[in-house]
């Protein structure tokens, strides 16, 4: 080990013990391609056991935000790897692909094993209901750039579609439904917002509990792991019965919706079509936000709206239903704006 570099703070003999920690994890989400040895310069994953015609690889790459100085300051780290991987899985999915596998970025300020091994747990966790590989990833201790406790993370994912069956929303037409997949909860955007109402404008702490949370303590709430998506949604697209996703992230309806409509096609969410989960009634109460604004910045318990033919939408409520998730119907396509989102019965 080399001394001087240990003197300006990196300790190397930490992140080979973190290569130890992690592979009994890493084990766990071996599937079909994988064939890198973790520790390797680069992760190899073996495509020709795929058999598609004309293969096309959807990739994606996302954080988990300030979410994490919530996972810092409960010092809880085992399910933060989940919203990684989730923020990357469930973007491919968007496109119609079906994702493959994952490699982790962690940086830090100190290496401490045990934590980095609780942080991968949850990434692996993410990985195998996903199934994906984690074939990869890196652990870069910055004592100089970031503090003692503090760290970020980061995932890269790569999924494989037919290039004929990519989700391009352009068969999206008029009358066609909306259907919405649950969220667990906030899932991994708006936490800036989030943590300013609750810890700054109130005094809160992660130990509060709301009444209007069902006994359940601010920390618990805010860090559920983001829902993934893999699982219910995947088989109805090989089955062709959708015709375009929209992954309610930052940006909340407004933005993301629309990111999935065609030229001169509109959106319209009925207010009313699904239970809102009660953190996001006890937000907009205590930081007086709008329905626009709430709509405009957080998923509103909604983590997935498919677009498909009326005459598939039972279809796909019952087969999501029947696998562990909750759908409802919560609009309809229509003529007009391109990209236009009209919320039913929002107040202003």
């Amino acid at each position: 080990m080399s001394t001087a570099y240990e003197k300006s703070g990196v300790n190397v003999e930490a992140g080979y013990e973190v290569v130890e920690r992690i592979k009994a994890h890493t084990k766990k989400t071996e599937r079909l391609g994988m064939m890198s040895v973790l520790g390797g310069f680069g992760g190899c994953f073996d495509l020709s056991q795929y058999h598609v015609k004309e293969p096309v690889l959807v990739s994606g790459t996302d954080g988990v935000g300030t979410k994490l100085m919530i996972a810092i300051e409960a010092d809880k780290h085992d399910t933060i790897g989940i919203d990684c991987v989730a923020m990357c899985a469930n973007d491919i999915l968007a496109q119609g692909a079906e994702p493959l596998f994952f490699l982790d970025y962690i940086a830090t300020g100190k290496n401490y094993p045990e934590k980095i091994e609780k942080i991968i747990e949850g990434v692996a966790k993410g990985c195998v209901e996903s199934k994906m590989a984690l074939i990869g990833g890196e652990t870069a201790e910055m004592p100089d750039m970031y503090g003692e406790s503090d760290y970020d993370l980061a995932g890269f994912a790569v999924g494989l579609a037919e290039k004929s069956e990519l989700i391009d929303s352009s068969t999206i037409s008029e009358g066609d439904v909306l259907i919405g997949v649950a969220s667990s909860g906030i899932h991994s955007n708006g936490f800036s917002l989030v943590r300013q109402i609750l810890f700054k404008d109130h005094d809160f702490s992660l130990d509060t509990v709301l009444d209007e949370l069902n006994g359940k303590t601010l920390g618990d709430v805010l860090l559920t792991p983001t829902k993934l998506y893999i699982k219910s949604v995947l088989p109805l697209i090989k089955m062709q019965k959708i015709k375009g996703i929209a992954h309610i992230t930052g940006g909340g309806f407004y933005e993301n919706i629309p990111r999935m409509l065609p030229e001169n096609i509109s959106a319209t969410i009925t207010k009313g079509t699904w239970p809102v989960l009660p953190i996001f009634d006890c937000l907009q109460k205590l930081g007086n936000i709008s329905e626009k604004d709430m709509f405009s910045t957080f998923n509103m318990g909604i983590g997935m709206v498919l677009a498909v033919d009326k005459r598939d939408a039972q279809t796909v409520l019952d087969y999501i239903n029947d696998h562990d998730e909750l759908a409802y119907t919560i609009g309809q396509v229509e003529l007009g704006a391109t990209g236009s989102v009209h919320i039913k019965g929002e107040s202003r």
